[in-house]
């Protein structure tokens, strides 16, 4: 018995010390996921007003999954440290939640990909519909605009339907060259083209969307399968701790 419970032992440490690094590892994940959504909430907020067609709840979801992971990256490092298999057992069971809900996050992702675009062009038509330059949607969709240097929705001709154009013209945040543009060019549906971007934002975004959704998909996939190697590990942990103690009984 003796012999067995030292032939145990380095095991044993050895698995403590593999799990604590995961753990330390998935509360980084927790930490950037957290960082994420207060950015989301914060920074991004005008731009996802465009992607959804009313108040997304995404960033409060990051907020609330980054704090969870946080608290059980801690508890993990603890079970660890102590020893408890019905912790470890505990763990285990919630990292099986979270692999499940990034398995199906990135499946939903990847699956309604084109409804994504849908639903951007349904908003960001409306925001270029309603464009006051004064409130949020406005602003982001100039933001957009400087940023991508496009115009409009598919080309600079979204414009000319908008409740804006009738007194101001195209934004100037379609203009190529900003010292080169005036109000009264703006209001020109001749001579505005020539100053403005020819592309529309709507194609620069879904393509994006596009070449980088396989990426995103590939991440999240990666991250979510990374959760099986810690509920092994504390799978394994639990059963070694469990097993010493019943010898030493």
């Amino acid at each position: 018995m003796a012999s067995r419970r030292m032939e145990t032992k380095p095991v044993i440490t050895c698995l403590k010390t593999l799990l604590i690094v995961y753990s330390f590892v998935f509360w980084i994940t927790g930490a950037i996921l957290l960082a994420v959504g207060l950015w989301g909430k914060f920074i991004l907020g005008p731009y996802i007003s465009l992607i959804a067609d009313n108040s997304t709840n995404a960033p409060y979801v990051l907020i609330g999954t980054g704090t969870t992971i946080i608290v059980f990256g801690l508890f993990g490092c603890f079970a660890t440290c102590r020893g408890s298999p019905w912790m470890l057992k505990l763990y285990a069971m919630f990292l099986s939640l979270v692999f499940l809900a990034e398995l199906v996050a990135g499946i939903s992702g990847f699956v309604f990909r084109h409804e994504i675009k849908g639903t951007f062009l349904r908003t960001y038509t409306e925001a270029v519909q309603n464009y006051n330059a004064k409130d949020e949607r406005s602003v982001a969709v100039d933001k957009v605009q400087k940023s991508l240097r496009c115009c409009g929705v598919l080309n600079y001709t979204s414009w000319f339907s908008s409740v804006y154009f009738p007194v101001n013209g195209i934004p100037p945040s379609c203009c190529a060259n900003i010292s080169d543009c005036n109000a009264s060019d703006l209001r020109n549906a001749t001579i505005a083209p020539t100053k403005v971007y020819q592309q529309g934002c709507y194609e620069l975004v879904t393509s994006f969307i596009e070449t980088n959704m396989g990426i995103i998909a590939g991440v999240t996939f990666g991250i979510a399968f990374s959760q099986l190697i810690g509920m092994l590990l504390a799978c394994c942990l639990s059963r070694f701790i469990t097993a010493n103690q019943y010898e030493m009984v």
